[in-house]
């Protein structure tokens, strides 16, 4: 297997390398941020070093072309004097200090920290994606009405013989209707104009220059007045926020979330941050525990490796109820990554990769506050703080409080309370040092406290507990974490760092469900050290560390007792080759020790190809390995009255005395973005195969009992997806997609589809939002039929139909921002409004300490029709 291994990973590296741009004349396209022409003027000066023919930046886009011979310069440098005048590109940021003396028009957005995402500030009207409409081609699509109060920025710039701009102070400008008051352009050239109602025309005026009349198409865009041969005209210059976008910069394909697209829906926690994309499905695992999972490509959340700015995320004893310990408010983006990852997080990742990042004290709000209610009797509030103490230190707090008291509400009338009531608590407190000279560390605690009852409705714990009379489960659930993350950047060589990334914690869970009881902990240690430099360019970059993981488990369940110490320490090693901008290839490669199963290989191997504008294609192979937690990772098996087997089961020995789970991902995705009807658009086709060479299989065939045990046969999932984006009109962005899954698994009894899993799932998301402060969000979603697991052995009473419905569910949602930051938010809407729920979610509800009681047969909603509001406020 590894000769195979060797000869896969050679046959790629000479195809892919083999005569490809060996030429010393090359040409590179890449972005540099900026907004107008004096930037234009800026950039396209320092990007012509000796060797670089031209330098073509365009404002629309802004992407610069270089063309450049690759035997005199390299493209690193170009990128490198670019920064140093005061312009961010993908691998060079320019210095704070020269950003800062730029002139106001250039007050560009800043790229983000690791330079493939941007900070974000929940402003609507900014973002790194910008369009540049000149007056005279009559390009402007985003003409508005003038019927409400704004303010209207510009600036006034005089351009000589040789393209260069310099600002104009003193001009006059005033509305052609209305009233006559008007304002002049300060020493920097810009000026301000309050708009009132009706007034479309602007008129501009200076000594020695012929005045013109300009029509504001959008108050909402940047005016830029050049003047040239001593005639005043206009240039617009607008910017459009995604709130979801593929990262074009990475190897690896990455779907980006922002927090504005998270405000789409009513995310309440990382549970429900993926209702706006096809590509996360989450479900909740039974009908009583309120326990949700993900799923990616068709399997089950355990297959993603879940982390929190690159560190491990709730895992192991805490992955059942780990999704609703991280506040929707605290996120800062998502990145979703499906199919194989990079080796330097790991080995665990199977089927894809949710990383989240989390709001920063450094560059997030002073204040946010988030307040939410729904009809349910669901109250969330959150609270965050940020404080910058001085140049080099930040603090900031997260906090967030979920209360769940409606203990009547059962949509299916069967006496069962469809969600647990109690109390979740959770917070962060975080700190940021960066000293200018390279250095920066984050580090902080995290603390989560979850004490929540379910079951019957009028179940009592004080008074039920431990009895037959009346059914009922609970959690008291209390996990504590420290991560610090240390990083340094050698100031001579950006692209030369080093960085250590540590994290502890310890969960303990004390649960019970009817006469079963439940209880776990788990104590967790991580360190991982990285290292990255390049080979002559940046065309040679590499990776290398080392990392280790730490478990201690403790688990008692129905007095059986599996108690374990499981270690995994490994090295790394990843190699990234990038001739031109338009290909990359990683290579990767990790070696590590399992104390439970010994040495392990997780090679891996990612490709990104522009054959052509606008279109990517990206492929992806590798290995993954886990081992299965096969009670906290399939709690909901207790909420029912189906028998365990202990006996094929070991104690303290390996896990459970089963083996780890292996796994081989290929996948290939194919982009291609175009101009619809004058407007932005896009279409994307996924397809991606997981071959199982172990799986820890959990069998439902048979009603009254649960089988696990090793695969013995084949494992294999299947995943089809296109998606279409594109803007109808301004401000409307409208995507639809379709995905189809086939997830098959060799059981005892033969060959059958994973129960539970739709096999197809159509998706609408729509979203039009107003510079007056109003959002209108709405999605759609058809869930096809999913395969019940066989019910046949049970009485006829007791049996359900092979394959669930099919059903529709419909959210939408309204915001209004007010004030002239647009910094306090009213939001209502409606979730399931199709009113779809399941009617018979709980098997045997009438007797549920008898042989037949079920609650994990759920295939659909366990709810009805939600409503909701809340408000939002920020300080920035």
């Amino acid at each position: 297997m590894k000769l195979y291994i060797k000869l896969i990973f050679i046959a790629l590296f000479t195809v892919l390398t083999t005569n490809i741009f060996a030429q010393t004349d090359s040409t590179a396209t890449f972005e540099v941020s900026g907004n107008c022409g004096m930037c234009k003027s800026r950039i396209e000066k320092a990007a012509k070093l000796t060797g670089v023919e031209s330098a073509i930046w365009n404002i629309e886009d802004h992407k610069i072309t270089v063309k450049y011979n690759f035997s005199k310069v390299k493209l690193a440098s170009i990128q490198q004097a670019i920064a140093q005048a005061g312009h961010d590109t993908p691998l060079f940021q320019a210095p704070d200090e020269v950003y800062n003396k730029l002139h106001e028009c250039c007050e560009y957005e800043r790229m983000g920290e690791n330079h493939t995402t941007h900070e974000h500030d929940g402003d609507d009207d900014h973002d790194h994606d910008h369009d540049a409409h000149a007056k005279e081609n009559g390009t402007d699509n985003h003409e508005e009405d003038h019927n409400h109060e704004h303010i209207i920025t510009g600036v006034v710039v005089n351009e000589d013989n040789k393209a260069s701009l310099t600002p104009i102070s003193n001009v006059n400008v005033k509305w052609l209707e209305g009233p006559k008051a008007q304002v002049t352009s300060n020493e920097n050239g810009v000026f301000k104009i309050k708009h009132d109602k009706g007034n479309k025309h602007l008129v501009f005026s200076y000594a020695g220059m012929q005045p013109d009349t300009i029509e504001v198409k959008n108050l909402h865009e940047v005016l830029v007045v050049h003047a040239q041969n001593n005639v005043l005209s206009e240039v617009v210059v607008s910017r459009r926020k995604k709130s979801s976008y593929i990262n074009a910069l990475s190897a690896n394909r990455a779907e980006i979330l922002t927090a504005q697209e998270l405000f789409k829906a009513a995310c309440c926690d990382l549970s429900e941050s993926f209702e706006t994309t096809v590509s996360v499905d989450v479900v909740s695992n039974d009908a009583v525990t309120g326990s949700k999972q993900i799923q990616l490509l068709g399997l089950s959340g355990i297959y993603t490796q879940l982390t929190v700015e690159n560190l491990p995320g709730p895992r192991g004893f805490a992955t059942p109820l780990g999704l609703n310990s991280i506040a929707g408010t605290w996120i800062e983006s998502i990145d979703i990554s499906k199919g194989i990852g990079s080796v330097v997080n790991g080995y665990e990742n199977m089927a894809g990769q949710i990383n989240v990042e989390l709001k920063k004290p450094h560059n997030s709000e002073r204040l946010f506050f988030n307040a939410y209610a729904n009809n349910m009797g669901r109250t969330d509030v959150n609270l965050n703080l940020a404080q910058k103490i001085n140049d080099h230190w930040s603090v900031g707090l997260l906090l967030h409080d979920n209360f769940m008291y409606n203990k009547n509400m059962n949509f299916s009338d069967n006496g069962f309370r469809d969600i647990p009531v109690g109390n979740l608590f959770s917070g962060i407190n975080r700190w940021h040092y960066e000293n200018g000279k390279g250095t920066i560390a984050q580090f902080g605690i995290k603390y989560l406290k979850d004490d929540r009852t379910g079951g019957q409705v009028n179940f009592d714990k004080s008074r039920d507990k431990g009895k037959t009379d009346i059914y009922g489960l609970g959690f008291d659930n209390e996990r504590i974490e420290g991560f610090a993350k240390i990083g340094y950047v050698f100031p001579q060589n950006r692209l030369r760092s080093i960085g250590l990334q540590l994290s502890a914690s310890n969960y303990k869970q004390d649960s019970y469900f009817g006469l079963r009881n439940y209880n776990s902990e788990q104590t967790n240690g991580y360190a991982n050290l990285i290292f990255q430099d390049i080979i002559g360019s940046v065309t040679h970059k590499y990776k290398v560390g080392a990392s280790m993981t730490y478990d201690k488990y403790k688990e008692d369940i129905e007095s059986n007792n599996f108690d374990r110490i499981e270690t995994v320490s490994g090295l790394f090693a990843e190699y990234t080759f990038s001739p031109s901008e338009n290909f990359d290839m990683v290579l990767g490669l990790r070696e590590d020790y399992n104390s439970l199963y010994g040495w392990f290989t997780t090679p891996r191997l990612v490709a990104r190809y522009n054959p052509f504008t606008g279109n990517t294609i990206r492929f992806s192979t590798g290995r993954g390995q886990r081992t299965a937690n096969i009670f906290a990772e399939n709690m909901s098996i207790l909420a029912s009255s189906r028998t365990l087997d202990y006996a094929a089961l070991k104690n303290n020995q390996d896990a459970y005395g089963l083996r780890p789970e292996v796994s081989w991902n290929t996948g290939i995705t194919i982009d291609q973005n175009f101009q619809l009807f004058g407007r932005e658009s896009g279409v994307s086709v996924e397809l991606f195969h997981n071959n199982f060479q172990n799986q820890v299989v959990i069998d439902w065939e048979n009603p009254r009992t649960v089988s696990i045990y090793n695969l013995d046969g084949k494992s294999y999932s299947n995943s089809l997806q296109a998606e279409f984006r594109f803007m109808p009109a301004p401000h409307f962005e409208a995507r639809m997609a379709y995905r189809l899954l086939d997830v098959q698994t060799d059981y005892k009894d033969g060959k059958l589809q994973k129960p539970l899993t739709a096999k197809h799932r159509g998706f609408v998301n729509l979203a039009y939002n107003l510079h007056s402060g109003w959002s209108f969000d709405y999605t759609f979603n058809t869930v096809g039929p999913k395969r019940l697991p066989s019910t046949s052995a049970n009485p006829s009473a007791y049996q359900l139909a092979n394959y669930s419905n099919a059903y529709i569910t419909m959210n939408a949602q309204i915001s209004k921002s007010f004030g002239a930051d647009k910094n306090f938010t009213i939001y209502v809407g409606g979730e399931n409004l199709t009113n779809k729920f399941q009617k018979d979610p709980i098997l045997a509800f009438d007797q549920p300490f008898g042989q037949y009681f079920d609650t994990n047969l759920l295939w659909g909603p366990i709810t009805g029709r939600m409503f909701y509001t809340g408000i939002r406020y920020h300080i920035k």
